[in-house]
């Protein structure tokens, strides 16, 4: 319980200061939304770049968008060198419902990352949608 405790007020702190930053910034955290149907579009035509699940590894396992990768948000400012090189590609990033993209949003932008899209719906809607793949 106490565990529980330490990591929600470590979350609650970050979510704050990275609330503040954005406001001091507003284009830090813009990022377009991407469509279930452009997505699925776009990895027929391998056209997806790089698909980034933020979310946990346990999440991930349980089900995923086929081509994603998993670096949950986290832990992405210490894992930027593993995307370095999608700096100036897009970037779809999805969680469970969006709270945790918002953040991996800031860090990649700050990081230099200039073509961010949000993917519409997010994990919830992909499974609500029921027609799409999921990987596992």
């Amino acid at each position: 319980m106490m565990k529980i405790r330490r990591m929600t007020g470590w979350f609650s702190r970050i979510s704050v200061a990275l609330l503040f930053l954005a406001a001091g910034n507003p284009g830090l955290a813009q990022v377009a939304d991407i469509s279930q149907t452009e997505l699925m579009r776009r990895i027929g035509t391998n056209h997806a770049h790089l698909i980034l699940d933020v979310r946990t590894p346990e999440e991930y396992r349980e089900g995923h968008l086929p081509g994603a990768i998993n670096i949950p948000f986290d832990r992405l400012d210490s894992r930027l060198a593993e995307i370095d090189s999608y700096k100036n590609k897009d970037v779809v990033l999805y969680c469970g419902s969006g709270g945790r993209v918002i953040i991996a949003a800031l860090i990649l932008r700050s990081a230099g990352f200039s073509k961010l899209l949000h993917l519409d719906g997010d994990m919830d809607g992909w499974l609500r949608n029921g027609r799409l793949p999921v990987a596992r």
